[in-house]
C-alpha cells in the first residue's frame, strides 16, 4: 500500500500498529504522525531488530491495511 494513504488516514490505523506491535504505547503512536522512518527506528528501539527487519514487518503491516481501505 503507498505510504501516503498511510500517512493520511494515521488515526484510523492507529489501533492496528497497537496489535502488530503491543510495545508501542499509545503516546508513541500518536507521536509518530505517520512517519515511516520514525516507525521504523521506533521498532529497533523497542524490539531490537535491524533496519531490514523492521522495514519488513512494516511493509507486512502495510499489506494487511489493504482489506481495510476497501
Amino acid at each position: 500500500m503507498n505510504w501516503n494513504v498511510i500517512e493520511g488516514n494515521w488515526k484510523k490505523f492507529a489501533g492496528t500498529l497497537k496489535e502488530k506491535w503491543g510495545e508501542l504505547t499509545d503516546d508513541e503512536i500518536e507521536e509518530l504522525d505517520g512517519s515511516r522512518e520514525r516507525l521504523t527506528g521506533l521498532l529497533q528501539e523497542k524490539y531490537g531488530w535491524a533496519q531490514v527487519e523492521a522495514e519488513r514487518t512494516i511493509d507486512e503491516w502495510a499489506e494487511s491495511l489493504k482489506e481495510k481501505i476497501s
